[in-house]
């Protein structure tokens, strides 16, 4: 592991965490030059691959969910941690499919069910793209059956 402080290799484990989301914490220190930091751990599975609207497919992107649905929860009180757990929970439930390709209604209705749980402000901005409500009507209809159940 490179220090990100002085690019050297020799650094040793000081702390070892696991994290609900399966992955590992490690505090290390430098030998080099005595700085600490923090790694995150995770095993790499396989993930099945996109098939978007237009018929093309693309390797799932973790990072490109994670933006979306930050984006989704921009200004609201949703905390990182929440958001990183949503996108976990996604991920490992399309490894558990043991599929090779899943549409992508199906990672976005997994989307749409966790923002409905986290916060109805950030389901609402995630439905008007995902769900294509392009007028006031739809987007009222859609408030009015969030509100009823």
């Amino acid at each position: 592991m490179l220090c990100p402080y002085c690019q050297k290799d020799q650094s040793r484990v000081i702390d070892t965490t696991h994290d609900s989301r399966g992955g590992v914490r490690r505090r290390r220190e430098c030998e080099h030059c005595g700085q600490r930091f923090s790694t995150y751990e995770r095993a790499i599975l396989a993930t099945p691959l996109i098939i978007k609207r237009s018929g093309t497919r693309e390797q799932f992107n973790r990072e490109k969910l994670l933006e979306g649905i930050k984006i989704s929860c921009a200004k609201r009180p949703v905390s990182a941690e929440d958001i990183n757990h949503l996108v976990s929970e996604i991920e490992t439930t399309l490894q558990k499919m043991g599929r090779e390709e899943v549409s992508s209604r199906v990672v976005g209705d997994m989307v749409i069910e966790g923002l409905k749980k986290l916060d109805q402000i950030a389901y609402i901005r995630y439905a008007i793209v995902y769900l294509q409500l392009s007028d006031l009507q739809s987007i009222r209809k859609e408030i009015d059956r969030l509100l009823a159940s």
